[in-house]
């Protein structure tokens, strides 16, 4: 199996968030995440893949963690469920919050590119476990 590029990254647009990621990434509570496929595009970022392996950073670059993508499910953002909600770890782990959460996310690094954070935006959900 030839090697993966390895990315290193911090979650999330602010240190609060990045850390508190981290934090439950490290915990072993944080096993997911949800990029849209707009903000990846923007960034002219790949979307993950299985395999992928992943340093996470708190928000000072620092590494805490080597993640290694297990899958990857392209869907609607009114079509992530309550089981994937849990899985990312954060907040109360409910699909309410969730979708609060990242509603006021995506409009926050979407804003200003004419993409509509609605029911129809793809997200990729990603299912991870830690490596190290």
């Amino acid at each position: 199996m030839p090697l993966q590029p390895v990315d290193c990254f911090h979650f999330c647009d602010n240190r609060a968030d990045a850390d508190e990621c981290a934090r439950l990434v490290v915990a072993g509570i944080k096993r997911a995440t949800a990029a849209s496929v707009a903000e990846l595009a923007l960034a002219g970022q790949r979307q993950p893949e299985p395999g992928d392996l992943s340093v996470v950073t708190n928000w000072n670059g620092e590494a805490l963690a080597i993640i290694c993508t297990e899958t990857v499910t392209l869907c609607r953002f009114d079509d992530v469920d309550a089981d994937f909600a849990r899985l990312e770890g954060e907040g109360d782990g409910s699909l309410a919050w969730w979708r609060a959460a990242h509603t006021a996310y995506y409009q926050r690094v979407l804003a200003g590119h004419g993409v509509a954070v609605d029911g129809d935006l793809m997200i990729a959900c990603e299912t991870f476990r830690c490596v190290f």
